[in-house]
């Protein structure tokens, strides 16, 4: 028996045996299931494809979608482990569940949504934010889950009155599978203010919140309307047989499979790419683009560029979030993609952007005086409540093709820019960034004008690519290990001590150049924002 065929035999046991780990993400544009061994090495995924859409002026996805989209990356994992081993797993040693940040579900008493899933990216709670922050002297973004209860409670939305919880997409998931209204510390830290010392919801502001919303409140108490804060490693129940079925309808999946607590995507990003240590970070590229930073100390000042959250185990992490990732990037290689096919020619999705990004790297530094605004939606760093996706040159810019992916691929990284000056501004230092997502499996490009745009070593794992979701089926790997072993030390000496990062070092005219694009980018805002009045 070849070594190949040994490993398949042995990895074809321990599925019918039920010992792998299963963790699920839902992400922006893409549910994805990923199944690993005792190892943390993947064996199956399986994905499905969604989009939000723009509904009476909210971004949202219909809660349908959110169990077709959930069954459907399920049933690929099984087929692709019955492909790959002849087996179909009904079994599972662990699992967790991983969603988008923020956004806001609410439910009545008796467990019925009384609104439709509004998502992070929605800019409507802009009186409500700021309001909370000079409460709070904190600052609270407008896609936190408070701002967002509070901002309909203000506009006496017919529904607000009746909430008696609210939580976030992993948080709602987690508890149709087990039952249990738990969220992990990462996730709910996004969802209203917690405190690293404690892993729990700040008791001072919750305390606040109370006395300032009394009126809107009632009788309500808004601690009783959170979930349960859990940390990595702590017990979030099982899978019950309605959960199981609800996953899994064609019965073949078995309850009882202990459950971590449900995250966020930004915590089992940092999972992922092996950035829970203070300064390390991490960059997450997808429909948003976000930066997460783990500090050694506390900030001195209150930024409204910068989140206040926590890495799974509950430490201090300061993130900027961007609204606008790499959709915009995304559209352009798919028109390159649809000239392709056009044309006759027979070329995978992957190896457009493989050409195309292999062109960036051929540019001039500063992409030849051209500027992208990827701005989809609205981007609250930069001060917009709405997006318009703009690309601008002036006429003695060097219009290439080179040129214009270059421009693309630093409109991916403009406002993230922006935000981690101001994490400069406070002397974070940083050893080393990680970045994951889909952009950054072309080996070495959007990794090296990271690098260049964060002036900061930019590392990609082996398992950049699989992203949170199996960041999330690490954690579950990790359930019930925190009596014994800190997550970091679990990161550091069972899942990352054999592999071997890729590293891109900031290059000196990349740096340069990036920097004369930023000038432009700033400057150019302006356009953005008349962008936005006029169209």
């Amino acid at each position: 028996m070849t070594h190949s065929q040994s490993t398949t035999t042995e990895t074809a046991n321990l599925l019918r045996a039920g010992k792998a780990v299963l963790g699920i993400e839902l992400g922006s544009t893409r549910i994805k299931a990923c199944l690993i061994d005792p190892q943390h090495r993947v064996v199956a995924t399986g994905s499905h494809a969604w989009e939000n859409s723009f509904d009476n002026r909210l971004w949202t996805y219909p809660i349908e979608a959110v169990w077709e989209g959930l069954q459907a990356a399920y049933a690929a994992l099984v087929a692709e482990s019955e492909q790959r081993y002849g087996v179909r797993p009904h079994a599972y040693a662990a699992a967790g569940i991983s969603g988008m940040m923020h956004g806001y579900l609410p439910f009545d008493a008796s467990g019925n949504l009384l609104a439709p899933f509004r998502t992070w990216r929605n800019t409507n709670t802009v009186q409500a934010a700021a309001e909370l922050s000079e409460l709070l002297e904190i600052n609270i973004p407008l896609r936190w889950s408070i701002a967002h209860l509070h901002q309909a409670m203000i506009d006496n939305e017919p529904h607000a009155g009746d909430v008696q919880f609210f939580t976030t997409l992993a948080g709602y998931v987690h508890e149709k599978l087990t039952g249990r209204r738990v969220l992990g510390v990462g996730d709910a830290s996004g969802m209203f203010p917690t405190d690293s010392a404690t892993c729990d919801w700040d008791a001072e502001r919750l305390g606040k919140y109370q006395a300032h919303a009394e009126q809107l409140l009632g009788e309500r108490s808004i601690r009783n309307m959170l979930p349960e804060v859990l940390s990595a490693g702590d017990d979030a129940g099982v899978l019950t047989a309605e959960g199981a079925a609800l996953l899994d309808p064609t019965g073949a999946l078995q309850a009882g499979v202990p459950m971590c607590a449900p995250e966020g995507d930004a915590g089992t990003g940092m999972v992922a790419t092996h950035a829970v240590a203070p300064r390390t970070g991490n960059v997450s590229a997808g429909t948003s683009i976000f930066a997460m930073v783990v500090l050694e100390r506390p900030l001195r000042h209150a930024h409204p560029e910068l989140d206040l959250v926590t890495t799974p185990a509950g430490d201090a992490v300061a993130m900027v979030h961007c609204n606008n990732g790499a959709s915009e990037l995304a559209a352009w290689v798919g028109m390159f993609a649809q000239f392709a096919e056009a044309a006759g020619w027979q070329i995978s999705d992957d190896d457009v952007y493989e050409t195309l990004f292999t062109q960036a790297l051929q540019a001039e530094p500063d992409a030849g005086g051209l500027v992208a605004y990827n701005y989809l939606a609205g981007e609250p760093i930069t001060g917009l409540e709405e997006g318009r996706p703009l690309f601008v040159r002036t006429p003695d810019s060097r219009f290439t093709l080179a040129n214009a992916m270059r421009a693309q691929l630093y409109g991916v990284f403009g406002t993230l820019s922006l935000g981690m000056q101001v994490l400069e501004s406070e002397g974070v230092e940083l050893d080393r960034m990680y970045a994951h997502g889909g952009m950054f499996k072309t080996a070495g490009v959007a990794q090296r004008l990271l690098a260049a745009a964060l002036r900061a070593p930019v590392a990609v794992g082996e398992t950049a690519s699989e992203g949170g979701a199996w960041g999330i089926a690490v954690l579950a790997a990790y359930l019930g290990s925190a009596d014994t072993i800190t997550l970091s030390e679990y990161l550091d000496t069972r899942v990352f001590a054999d592999t071997h990062d890729a590293v891109a070092e900031p290059d000196a005219a990349d740096v340069a150049g990036y920097l004369e694009y930023l000038d432009r980018y700033r400057a150019g805002l302006a356009i953005e924002a008349a962008a936005v009045d006029a169209l």
